[in-house]
């Protein structure tokens, strides 16, 4: 299903890690499909509170928790640089969605990285 949010279909998902070489494209693509997946969930269950959110982006969190093997056996890893870059566009969505006082720890709470 396409987006509806304007900001978020225009929004560049993981760009600093598409810019390092360390960080393999084709692993990449598959945290951005999360977050784009995470996207198309928030506008089709509409949460009504942070509660709700969380949830979402706690799923999303746990799928990128797998991708951290896939990084590892393409000699990369999800280290602080990517660390920061995957917070910073959950707390994007969350904002872009009007959740702009959602707590980034929350949003990424189960995450192993």
């Amino acid at each position: 299903m396409p987006l509806t949010n304007r900001q978020m279909t225009g929004h560049v998902f993981l760009r600093q890690l598409y810019a390092d070489a360390y960080f393999p494209d084709h692993v990449v693509d598959k945290g951005r499909a999360i977050l784009l997946r995470l996207c198309e969930r928030i506008e089709a269950e509409r949460p009504a509170d942070l509660a709700g959110l969380y949830g979402l982006t706690q799923a999303a969190t746990d799928e990128f928790n797998l991708l951290e093997a896939e990084f590892e056996a393409a000699g990369s890893e999800i280290e602080t640089v990517a660390r920061e870059v995957i917070a910073e566009d959950f707390w994007c969505v969350a904002s872009a969605y009007g959740f702009a006082d959602a707590d980034v720890e929350e949003l990424i709470a189960t995450r192993d990285w």
